[in-house]
């Protein structure tokens, strides 16, 4: 599993509960920009409808080799989860948000995205994830010697 795109703000910012893979539908450009590592997830979100989920914002730079006169880095994407998942999702209580975590290529070489569901964080659950993740490293560097 090689990861293409990570959000770094995306556990820092939210407090994640559920994951899920999902697929992702991509032109075949995209593809090929997104394997040479031409994807940013940075302020995207996943938007969810009785019709499907959709990522949201999530810039795909065009491929160096494809023509780009019609192409937008930036469009919706359609997100393919089953009707299980996308229930699961649909029914989730007022006040979530579902955020785009990694870009990663999954088994059979297909491009999947790993989405989280959570809540905001806010600024002093946020201070007290970071004086939590310092303490953890402190104690591994102190075991290490």
């Amino acid at each position: 599993m090689k990861s293409l795109a990570f959000n770094k703000r995306a556990k820092f910012d939210y407090d994640i509960t559920d994951t899920f893979d999902a697929g992702l539908v991509l032109e075949g450009r995209e593809v090929k920009s997104a394997k040479t590592g031409n994807v940013s997830l940075a302020g995207s979100y996943v938007k969810i409808s009785a019709r499907g989920a959709t990522l949201v914002n999530a810039h795909i730079g065009p491929y160096k080799y494809a023509p780009t006169e019609d192409y937008n880095p930036t469009k919706d994407r359609q997100v393919l989860l089953n009707k299980k998942e996308l229930n699961q999702l649909l029914g989730k209580e007022k006040g979530t948000i579902i955020v785009p975590m990694e870009i990663f290529i999954g088994p059979k070489n297909l491009v999947k995205l790993k989405i989280g569901v959570g809540r905001g964080r806010k600024k002093q659950d946020k201070r007290e994830y970071i004086k939590t993740r310092d303490d953890k490293r402190e104690t591994t560097k102190h075991t290490d010697k």
